[in-house]
């Protein structure tokens, strides 16, 4: 193993932090643009989670058919229409509080096929 090979580039003070795959700035990174959708039955699964949150409730979108911005994008768009906070992690919509029929609603109305899960 050369040094060359083993080193891999994470910043640079031209460009700030570099993709490590396709070595573009991170503005600039490929990799993201052509992350492939995420494959599914189909169907939008919602449901509420409490567990680890100190009984807090969260509500849980699975399963949308969106690319990462476009899901960014619709979890925006969900917690304008629920008036609450949240976040998109590891392609799931989380959402502050007990909004299901709210979500379901919102997301029926854009033409998705959606199922409450769990209780």
């Amino acid at each position: 193993m050369t040094p060359a090979s083993s080193s891999r580039l994470v910043y640079s003070t031209d460009k700030g932090r570099v993709c490590p795959d396709c070595r573009q700035a991170a503005a600039d990174c490929r990799c993201k643009a052509t992350a492939a959708v995420p494959k599914g039955d189909g169907i939008v699964r919602v449901s509420l989670d409490t567990k680890g949150r100190k009984g807090k409730g969260v509500t849980l979108v699975r399963g949308v058919p969106l690319a990462a911005d476009a899901l960014t994008a619709l979890a925006k768009q969900l917690k304008a229409n629920c008036g609450s906070g949240g976040t998109v992690k590891d392609g799931t919509i989380e959402i502050q509080g007990d909004h299901r029929d709210t979500v379901v609603a919102a997301l029926q109305k854009q033409g998705m096929t959606v199922k409450r899960a769990g209780g």
